[in-house]
């Protein structure tokens, strides 16, 4: 990650900082799911999103994971919440 910080954004040429996303909302077949304290590196300028080298797979699979879970355990009408 020490090496990206020196880079600038592929989308607008901005800086890119490290960063914890608050909060994303995940959204399938009526389902919703949230996940919070992602780190990340953000561009300051565009907010574009970059991750480290299976940083974005990871955030995947727990997605997967959750949606997985809610659906099992017929979670329709709220909306499930996990911390990274």
């Amino acid at each position: 990650m020490k090496n990206f910080l020196r880079s600038a954004c592929s989308e607008c040429g901005g800086t890119v900082r490290p960063r914890t996303i608050i909060t994303q909302e995940f959204e399938r077949e009526g389902l919703r799911v949230s996940v919070s304290g992602i780190r990340a590196l953000v561009c300051t300028k565009c907010d574009a999103v970059y991750f480290e080298p299976g940083g974005a797979q990871a955030l995947v699979e727990a997605v997967n994971s959750l949606f997985a879970l809610a659906k099992r355990n017929q979670q329709h009408k709220g909306k499930l919440v996990s911390a990274v």
